[in-house]
This record gives C-alpha cells, sequence and structure tokens, in this order.
C-alpha cells in the first residue's frame, strides 16, 4: 500500500521543505522564523529533531521518497501544532488559507483502512451477508471510489510543485523575458488557477489521486492566458517607465 501519510512517534508531521512548499515561502524562512522564536517552540509537541540512528530509521521509513536529502545530517519534523505556529509567525492570506487546507486534508482527514487482499474483501461480503459476487462489485466499486479520493502523497505533490516551477521557467526562457518579482508572480498564479479548475478544487494542496494525471497534463501543455500575458507586460512597461 502507498505510503499516504508520513507520521513520527504516531503524529502525522511535515518537512521544513514541505512547509515552506504549502505556505509559498522559502525554507531558509521557516528556518529563521524558527531560530528567531525557538522559545515559543516546544520539542515533541512542536517538532521532533532527527540527527544519528534516529534520523537513519526514518530516511529508511520513508524509503525512496525525495523528504530528506541523502546528506542530511539532521532533520526538523514539525506536527500540526508546530505548522500552526509558523503559518502565525508567516501572517500571510496564503499561509492561513493553506493552513486551513492542511487541517482539512492532512492532519485531521478521516481516518479509514481500505480492504487490499480478496480475502479482506470476501471477509467484508460475508459480514453484510447477501449475494456474494453482486457484493464483490460493490466492494470493489467503492474501494476504487475510495483510492480515487485520497490526497496525494507528499511526494505526488512536491512532483507536481517541480512540474509547475520547471514549466513556468521554461516558458520565461523560451520567451527570452527578463520578468520582476511580480510579473513571475502572475505566471505562478495563472498555472495554479488551472491547476485549480482541472482538478475541481480551491488550492493545490486539495487536488485528489482521481486529478492526478489530468493536472499533470495540464501542466505539460499550459500557456499563460492572453489576459495574464497582457498583464505581465503592462507591468514591465509600468517598471521601465518609472
Amino acid at each position: 500500500m502507498k505510503l499516504s501519510e508520513i507520521k513520527y512517534a504516531d503524529q502525522l508531521i511535515l518537512t521544513t521543505e514541505q512547509l515552506a512548499e504549502f505556505y509559498d515561502t522559502t525554507a531558509d524562512r521557516i528556518k529563521q522564523n524558527f531560530a528567531y522564536n525557538k522559545d515559543k517552540f516546544e520539542e515533541g509537541k512542536h517538532y521532533f529533531l532527527l540527527e544519528g540512528s534516529e534520523l537513519k530509521r526514518f530516511k529508511n521509513q520513508v524509503g525512496n521518497s525525495d523528504l530528506v536529502a541523502e546528506r542530511t545530517a539532521h532533520l526538523y519534523l514539525w506536527t500540526k501544532r508546530g505548522a500552526s505556529r509558523h503559518s502565525k509567525m508567516l501572517g500571510t492570506d496564503r499561509a492561513w488559507d493553506m493552513y486551513d487546507a492542511l487541517e482539512e486534508n492532512y492532519f485531521n482527514r478521516p481516518q479509514f483502512r481500505l480492504p487490499e487482499t480478496p480475502e479482506e474483501k470476501i471477509q467484508v461480503l460475508l459480514e453484510n451477508s447477501g449475494n456474494v459476487n453482486k457484493k464483490l462489485k460493490l466492494v470493489d466499486k467503492r474501494v476504487k471510489a475510495l483510492e480515487d479520493d485520497q490526497s496525494l502523497t507528499p511526494s505526488e505533490y512536491s512532483y507536481l510543485s517541480r512540474r509547475v516551477n520547471h514549466k513556468v521557467a521554461e516558458y520565461v526562457e523560451m520567451h527570452n523575458m527578463k520578468l520582476n518579482r511580480e510579473q513571475r508572480a502572475r505566471l505562478f498564479k495563472d498555472i495554479s488557477t488551472g491547476i485549480n479548475e482541472v482538478a475541481n478544487v480551491r488550492t493545490r494542496i486539495q487536488v485528489r489521486k482521481k486529478s492526478f494525471d489530468a493536472v499533470c497534463d495540464f501542466i505539460e501543455a499550459w500557456v499563460p492566458s492572453v489576459a495574464t500575458t497582457t498583464i505581465v507586460k503592462q507591468l514591465g512597461d509600468k517598471v521601465a517607465q518609472g
């Protein structure tokens, strides 16, 4: 079964890099906020610090995912309370919105275990009695629906973020554009809006597995709208005139 949640000490956690992606900031900003306000964080309550053998065990737990860099000497893992504290310190609308989404779709996501083996599926049928063949098809259908409605794994979410960054950079390079921060933000807003529309969600973190392939196809084919390209040009003209 694919890992859909990352746990440590029986708690759902996020890495610094994941928090930075979700809150639309940088890992350095997260680290700086922590360093300046370390007295407001309690280890074991807001975060865990992994080093040495404990870090090695965690690396083995997450396997081949890109959650932990190969040469990382220590790793901070943030709990639900730690993620909340960071969103308050950042104080941006984006951070607040993304924490709400994290709380709804990750930290407080309803827990369920899908029947995986044929024996488990049959047991479900026997417990409910009735026509075995008919109910087996029904269970398979429901299992498929539950699987499709699962949130993306951290690795899948990171993959989409990398694809978005690469696609925007590719467009900028292809058109020999020299953009300021505000112009780049317009391009990222355009592609993010498209992703949300394709997946029928409010924010990217709410994308479900059933929409993953469609979102990947959209990113591959993305070009900014005429409105966005016009605004980007206007912003460039404004800077030149200023």
